[in-house]
């Protein structure tokens, strides 16, 4: 198996556990070893997964505007957290191909890989909810259609992020491409940075 392989076999396993419950407020049971890679890719996905549920909740035309901000809050924490995991997943590809000799003429690749995991955790969910609505008897034949077409669409993408991840991979391992990482400079969470929390006037 390899490694997008076992990342989307994680990410459907994530998932399904979720919706045992379907509750933003279920307790994460992560079955994988601490700080192994499995371990960080269920985690991953399953920040992803509330965070879908969040902005679902957060939609709904009728909520309390105070419920809606503790809402909002928890969205930030969880993009916060999403952030620092990509940034954690990259650094176990960091360490592992440290000692990689870079080839003279190596290029450097637009994004890098965890944040191509990020969208392949992303797409999960997509497909997991879209096959939902295909599979709904109280809809349209319209309604299936549509869905069924872009459920196809989707499953397509899946496959062709998955060869680009796993070709970006061989390309570090090779030394054809290198990996640098920028941290996420975010602002707005930040006290010294953000004028509305140090006071500016």
């Amino acid at each position: 198996m390899n490694f997008t392989e076992t990342c989307n076999r994680i990410f459907v396993e994530s998932i399904l556990e979720y919706h045992k419950t379907d509750n933003v407020d279920t307790p994460i049971q992560n079955p994988y070893p601490l700080k192994s890679i499995e371990y960080y890719l269920y985690l991953k996905n399953w920040i992803d997964t509330v965070q879908w549920h969040f902005e679902d909740i957060i939609r709904d035309p009728n909520i309390d505007p105070v419920e809606a901000l503790t809402l909002k809050r928890r969205i930030d924490k969880s993009n916060q957290d999403r952030t620092d995991l990509v940034e954690l997943i990259d650094s176990y590809f960091l360490d592992k191909y440290k000692d990689v000799t870079i080839q003279a003429g190596a290029v450097i690749n637009t994004e890098s890989p965890a944040w191509a995991i990020d969208r392949l955790s992303i797409l999960a969910l997509k497909i997991y909810h879209m096959r939902q609505e295909v599979e709904r008897t109280d809809t349209t034949p319209e309604h299936h259609a549509q869905c069924e077409t872009k459920l196809n669409i989707l499953l397509e993408q899946q496959k062709d992020l998955s060869t680009a991840i796993e070709q970006l991979i061989e390309d570090i391992e090779a030394g054809r491409k290198y990996m640098k990482v920028y941290k996420q400079m975010k602002m707005y969470n930040d006290p010294a940075l953000n004028p509305v929390l140090y006071g500016k006037k």
